[in-house]
């Protein structure tokens, strides 16, 4: 019996390690020897449907990774459901992907009130939710919801900028704004406030409101011309960005027009709106336009085109969302090589919030993404561009806001 304890030692260290090797992988769901299963959610379907091509430009962006080699020898498994920007069906979806889908983390879901009506979820199931596809202000606030990554600049530092810019330029400016009736269209309404500081009572004539549901905003638009507005600030989502642009143009007003950058793609907005009648309009943006023939020989640019001829075939290039879903598949996939071979969700959270100024190929030169844990806003400066009645032109130099105060 002596001469067996070793060998019976043994068989117990053994059967420990794989014990605790099972353990170690349970503890990091979505991830095998050759996969790394990640979750999103997006609008294919209903009111910003027009934003659902982001995630299918990320999955194009993964099957080209895949077809690399993918990322230390794991394939990339990018799910992602339609939610039709409906925050209920954006739980019922995040919660299949977790719960059965198993995913590492989620990654680009799309929409302030449907990553508000997941965040604490995520939070307190200590799911990364990284680089959410919305600039909501609140997405900074590290100390409460430290799983929670944003990606797009603050809304409400954008629309400060606007605010500095029409003070420079218009300093006598009566100014409208409509906006969408959530954290979304409110953090412009903040941003207005406090880049016009005491002045905003006097500068800002008429506010207005709509809901996604609403069929259409041509009423709001006509309000907010006989309040005798020159100047006209849209926070809305692509469907009701085109409807603002073609109403300013059947009213014959002649506002200056400032759009947010989430509703300005050529392909997905103003063709629809008619570019002739979206000459002029003014954005903040930090993506490359890519029907600006002056990155025709950009390297960035180049690349980008090459993935979407093989990648995405028939795409419609003029779609700036399609760019924009490519630099956020290139800033995920830069954590992902930072994270080695360990790719469990506490590192892959750690590395998000490590990245130091990466230079990203389809945005504006100067602008870089920068993360740290006190940051969770990786994107905070922008570029005023103008349309031209082709693409943006960019004029000025790039701008950064005022940082949240969380």
């Amino acid at each position: 019996m002596m001469q067996r304890r070793p060998l019976l030692k043994g068989l117990l260290a053994g059967a420990t390690v794989a014990i605790a090797g099972r353990r170690a992988g349970a503890q990091t769901p979505g991830v095998t020897a050759t996969e790394i299963k990640i979750g999103c959610t997006t609008p294919l379907s209903g009111p910003a449907s027009a934003y659902g091509v982001i995630a299918k430009t990320i999955a194009a962006y993964f099957n080209m990774l895949n077809d690399q080699g993918g990322i230390a020898g794991h394939k990339i498994n990018f799910i992602y459901y339609d939610d039709g920007y409906s925050p209920p069906r954006t739980v019922e979806q995040t919660r299949k992907l977790v719960e059965e889908d198993g995913v590492d983390f989620l990654f680009q879901n799309l929409g302030t009130p449907c990553n508000t009506a997941i965040r604490p979820y995520c939070n307190q199931h200590k799911i990364p939710q990284l680089f959410v596809s919305t600039g909501a202000d609140k997405w900074g606030d590290y100390k409460h919801f430290p799983y929670t990554v944003g990606f797009n600049p603050s809304y409400r530092t954008e629309a400060e900028i606007y605010a500095k810019y029409i003070l420079k330029q218009k300093p006598d400016a009566k100014v409208a704004l409509i906006y969408q009736n959530d954290d979304f269209g409110k953090d412009y309404l903040n941003g207005l406030k406090q880049g016009f500081g005491d002045k905003f009572d006097k500068m800002v004539v008429k506010t207005a409101t709509y809901e996604v549901t609403d069929p259409t905003i041509d009423s709001q638009i006509v309000s907010l011309q006989g309040a005798g507005a020159d100047t006209l600030v849209t926070a809305a989502v692509p469907k009701f960005a085109a409807q603002a642009i073609r109403k300013v143009a059947d009213l014959g007003w002649k506002p200056l027009h400032i759009m947010t950058n989430v509703s300005v793609s050529v392909g997905a907005v103003l063709k629809p709106a008619g570019l002739d009648n979206s000459i002029g309009l003014i954005t903040a943006g930090y993506v490359k336009d890519p029907t600006d023939k002056k990155w025709d020989d950009d390297p960035g640019m180049k690349e980008w085109r090459a993935f979407s001829a093989k990648y995405m075939p028939g795409a419609d290039l003029a779609d700036g969302n399609i760019t924009y879903g490519y630099g956020a598949a290139f800033v995920m996939t830069d954590v992902l090589r930072q994270c080695g071979t360990d790719f469990s969700r506490e590192n892959v959270l750690k590395q998000a919030l490590s990245i130091k100024d990466l230079e990203v190929p389809v945005f504006y030169p100067g602008i870089k993404v920068a993360t740290s844990e006190t940051n969770h806003q990786p994107i905070q400066e922008l570029q005023l561009t103008r349309f031209n009645g082709h693409n943006f032109e960019p004029f000025g130099e790039v701008i950064r806001g005022s940082e949240a105060s969380f």
